[in-house]
């Protein structure tokens, strides 16, 4: 079975550019001059994207070297432990809708804790968290400021609540398969 799907996997995308190719020149589109086209505005897009980019990174930079992400999860510690969140990884969810990349490197220190690592109960929440939430901030920051758009309506609100959902499913989620919780 995995020799199928090893297979599978190295000609599904040579077969995926191929078929496009192949309806192109069945439709006679100009298929390299579209090809440039489409480069020349995703270069334009990533231009667009650098001053969001920028400033998004200066923030969390300046959040994290002030200390002031260690104040807010003092401060947020009871909270913390009426919902069976560990404080270790209480950086790492509040960074997370911000910057995807500064949850990383929270995870990763987590990871290289010697008497924690991926594989212990902390190491596995963390990693549940990193991929069952999304950077929401960013994502409103970076692609609704790259077409214009100001007022996010509820964007915001749903989105930030789904990431809090999603760390209550994650711890859940992992007690629950590391034979913590019972029913």
């Amino acid at each position: 079975m995995q020799t199928m799907m090893s297979t599978v996997s190295e000609w599904l995308l040579p077969l995926i550019v191929g078929s496009i190719l192949l309806f192109g020149f069945i439709k006679r589109v100009p298929i390299y001059n579209t090809f440039v086209d489409g480069a020349k505005g995703g270069f334009a897009t990533s231009i667009k994207l650098i001053p969001h980019l920028i400033a998004m990174v200066v923030a969390v930079a300046v959040f994290d070297a002030s200390g002031a992400m260690n104040i807010l999860v003092k401060w947020l510690e009871p909270c913390l432990t009426w919902l069976h969140i560990p404080p270790e990884v209480a950086p790492m969810a509040l960074l997370r809708p911000i910057s995807g990349q500064g949850s990383l490197a929270f995870m990763i220190n987590i990871f290289e804790q010697p008497d924690k690592g991926p594989d212990s109960w902390l190491g596995m929440l963390a990693s549940t968290m990193q991929a069952s939430s999304d950077t929401t901030l960013y994502i409103l920051t970076v692609y609704f400021g790259s077409v214009g758009i100001r007022r996010f309506r509820y964007a915001m609100g749903v989105g930030l609540l789904s990431d809090f959902v999603s760390v209550l499913a994650s711890v859940f989620a992992v007690s629950l398969l590391s034979g913590m919780i019972h029913f």
